[in-house]
């Protein structure tokens, strides 16, 4: 299974830019609401135009705005799963999942359904109607739908999205269970870096409309490239630097000199680090050389704490740094002076922005 999407289409607020080449696996999109994912998905499933491109499925052509190609959305055999379902709600479960499979007999469909209706756990219910079901039934169903008809891809636009939170663990282990002996190609829009990092192999980050290349999910979180990439994958703690040498910058932000392991690119822009990958010394530790900073604000989460420092030399302006410690290992007050270890393998230096031709 293969596809390779390289599409634009211009919108009133941007352009959507996207190139895609996925071989196998299970690609993931994560970006802010309004970044593109979603349209990206519409366009591979043929509910939208783009502006101009290539959408190539299989070795089969969906779309070419040269050669004026652009299959339907039924000629294309595509599974989508909408992030509200989209069950019709005068039709049962069985009418739902039936929707695609009009060209087949009814002994076929029936077979079909009741296929479908085993593994998604949904037998008994074949005659309710959507209002009659719980979310996860209604996601269950929805899923049956995308899947009867044998789709080469298959899409799914924040799946996870209308369930409450407790429901939302156990329908992606159910949901990625069924997956597992998909052949098709997977694509997943998603804004939640967790379920993206447990769902995907690989993940595209958006940002406003353009579609970054794609990375493997662990690369991608361990070593950001631009200043978008820390962002959507949660990076708290981002300051600019000024190059010292090949490795060691200032971090101008925080007022502090830092040492990485890597060699340092002359057109790097940030360093990052991750709030949990911060060490705080005990007083009874070898503080030579280690970074003094100034507990400015403490906030009590379920089981951390986040706490918030400023380097002493630095002023009240400057950005604080930020920290979650557990809550055994919190001993102090605001106010106080701790010293910080930032260790060497979790810093990264990234640029501010992607450039197509780099």
């Amino acid at each position: 299974m293969s596809l390779y999407v390289d599409i634009e289409k211009d919108l009133s607020s941007f352009k959507l830019k996207v190139k895609i080449e996925q071989e196998k696996g299970i690609l993931g999109f994560l970006g802010e609401s309004g970044s593109g994912k979603s349209m990206t998905l519409k366009c591979i499933a043929g509910l939208e135009k783009p502006t101009r491109g290539k959408i190539i499925l299989n070795e089969r052509v969906l779309f070419d705005s040269e050669k004026k190609i652009n299959l339907s959305t039924q000629e294309r055999n595509v599974g989508f799963l909408f992030q509200n379902y989209a069950l019709f709600p005068h039709m049962t479960v069985s009418q739902n999942i039936e929707l695609g499979l009009s060209k087949l007999s009814k002994d076929e469909k029936k077979e079909i359904i009741m296929k479908y209706l085993e593994i998604l756990k949904l037998n008994g219910f074949e005659g309710r109607y959507p209002w009659q079901l719980s979310g996860g039934q209604q996601q269950r169903v929805a899923l049956a739908r995308a899947l009867a008809t044998s789709p080469d891809i298959l899409l799914l636009d924040e799946p996870f999205s209308a369930l409450d939170h407790h429901l939302r663990s156990n329908m992606e282990k159910e949901l990625m269970n069924m997956l597992k002996d998909y052949k098709g190609d997977i694509l997943f829009v998603t804004h939640d870096i967790e379920e993206a990092y447990r769902v995907c192999d690989d993940i595209m980050v958006y940002n406003k409309g353009e579609g970054l290349p794609k990375r493997p999910k662990k690369e991608l979180f361990e070593s950001p490239k631009y200043l978008i990439e820390a962002k959507i994958t949660g990076c708290k703690n981002i300051s600019r630097l000024n190059r010292i040498d090949e490795n060691t910058v200032y971090a101008t932000d925080w007022g502090c000199k830092l040492t990485l392991t890597g060699n340092i690119g002359d057109n790097i822009e940030y360093v990052g680090i991750r709030e949990h990958h911060i060490k705080v010394l005990d007083s009874n530790e070898n503080l030579d050389g280690k970074l003094c900073f100034k507990l400015i604000n403490i906030i009590e989460n379920p089981f951390t704490y986040t706490i918030y420092a400023r380097n002493h030399n630095s002023s009240s302006e400057s950005m604080p740094i930020q920290i979650e410690l557990e809550k055994n290992k919190m001993r102090f007050e605001k106010g106080d002076s701790i010293y910080l270890d930032f260790p060497q393998e979790y810093l990264f230096c990234f640029k501010y922005n992607y450039k197509e031709k780099e």
